[in-house]
């Protein structure tokens, strides 16, 4: 996939403090962060797509009715909005199949590499969900310890906490 010619910012309120929202020329999102997390974005973003300019912009109206529709409970909203990121064929692999751990349940990094069909490839799971620069809309935060404990997320295990217990997961400690 070619990387993007520009990429615009836009700030969106949240319970969870504000959300930063790229998107692309297309609409296509290319990273959703918090706040107090921008050198993790810039980091993401140079990573997976360059340099391209980053310029202050509304991103479309539907995606930004659908983060605030998932904020209010409606978490099948998320679903329809599109998004597009660089990464290796393994990460894009990591990231579609975290896409598929539906709102309200957890599974274990253990599980999610046997589900991809590399039992093996646990910690490289873990990378690749460290690296996952679109926080929420790819819920990297569904991913817990095989002992059922929170584990890192990007965004600090509170948000993490609070983003399952928004969901309603019964395994979040």
């Amino acid at each position: 996939m070619p990387p993007p010619s520009n990429l615009r910012l836009d700030r969106l309120p949240s319970p969870l403090g504000e959300i930063l929202l790229v998107t692309d020329e297309a609409g296509a999102v290319r990273a959703i962060d918090f706040h107090d997390y921008v050198p993790r974005m810039t980091r993401l973003l140079r990573l997976h797509h360059g340099d391209p300019p980053l310029t202050d912009g509304a991103a479309p109206v539907e995606t930004r009715q659908a983060l605030t529709a998932y904020f209010d409970g409606q978490f099948e909203a998320l679903a329809d909005i599109p998004w597009a990121t660089g990464g290796t064929a393994f990460q894009q692999q990591v990231w579609t199949a975290l896409r598929d751990i539906p709102a309200g349940t957890t599974s274990t990094y253990a599980a999610l590499a046997a589900r991809i069909g590399k039992p093996s490839a646990v910690r490289a799971v873990g990378a690749a969900n460290g690296a996952n620069p679109i926080a929420i809309l790819v819920p990297c935060h569904r991913l817990i310890g095989a002992d059922g404990s929170l584990t890192g997320y990007g965004g600090g295990l509170q948000r993490k906490r609070w983003l399952l217990e928004h969901e309603g997961a019964r395994q979040a400690r």
